[in-house]
């Protein structure tokens, strides 16, 4: 089977936010190109039994090829990792967007503070639909056009089904509790990690940790970018990316 780049989307998106790039990358790339959603979102089968990302994962990897690229946005990039760890012979290279092997802050490792996940939780409880837009308001956050980033983000979803109640908790669960340090650390693919040194949720002085965890690392930051670099800079983002792949 052919190897290919598929493309993974962050909590509470689908699959749509990556449709601008993927006709870029369709243009030069002799692999195919493909963005998949999570259980769950975009309109995707989400199985009661799913308790935690492996079983996300496992979803994924049914429909993987050997030897693929893996384009793993925030959330994304979690499951893009286990899959790497996991699945090793699937995945033959990595490109972490705005993704941290570990989101939430701890004594010796920046991320995101815990009251911050613990008020999103909270307020998923009540409405989603709010929480979504919240979070989206978050990912622009810093950039030179956050108005226009959340409107196209926004736009892009809506051409898909809202993600299901379960999907949204279990992504938040992640986000909060996985760990993947010591997966990052032992990867033997090489791995890329593309950051928007405005980003809210992933902080900047995270790379130069991701760096001393593997030294293979190789990261590129948007001076100007926040959450979604692929949206706010969109040229720039497609030119870095097809220079790694």
């Amino acid at each position: 089977m052919q190897s290919e780049i598929v493309l993974l989307h962050g909590w509470g998106m689908n699959k749509q936010v990556w449709q601008l790039s993927i006709e870029q990358l369709q243009q030069v790339q002799p692999l195919p190109v493909r963005a998949v959603n999570l259980a769950g979102f975009g309109g995707a089968v989400f199985r009661q039994n799913y308790k935690k990302l492996d079983d996300i994962a496992d979803d994924i990897a049914c429909d993987l090829n050997e030897n693929s690229v893996l384009v793993g946005w925030s959330l994304g990039g979690l499951v893009a990792l286990n899959l790497a760890h996991r699945y090793p012979d699937k995945v033959a290279k990595l490109v972490l967007v705005a993704s941290n092997p570990c989101f939430v802050e701890l004594s010796d490792w920046p991320g995101i503070k815990p009251k911050v996940l613990a008020g999103f939780k909270q307020a998923l409880a009540g409405d989603s639909d709010k929480t979504i837009e919240r979070f989206l308001a978050i990912q622009a956050m810093g950039s030179e056009h956050a108005r226009d980033d959340i409107k196209q983000l926004r736009q892009l979803l809506s051409q898909l089904p809202a993600p299901h109640p379960e999907a949204l908790r279990l992504g938040l669960d992640a986000l909060q509790n996985c760990d993947y340090r010591a997966y990052f650390e032992a990867l033997h693919q090489p791995v890329f990690g593309l950051f928007g040194r405005l980003d809210a949720l992933v902080p900047s002085d995270v790379i130069e940790r991701m760096a001393t965890l593997n030294p293979q690392f190789k990261a590129f930051i948007f001076p100007k970018a926040s959450h979604a670099p692929f949206i706010s800079h969109k040229e720039e983002f497609v030119t870095y990316l097809k220079s790694i792949l």
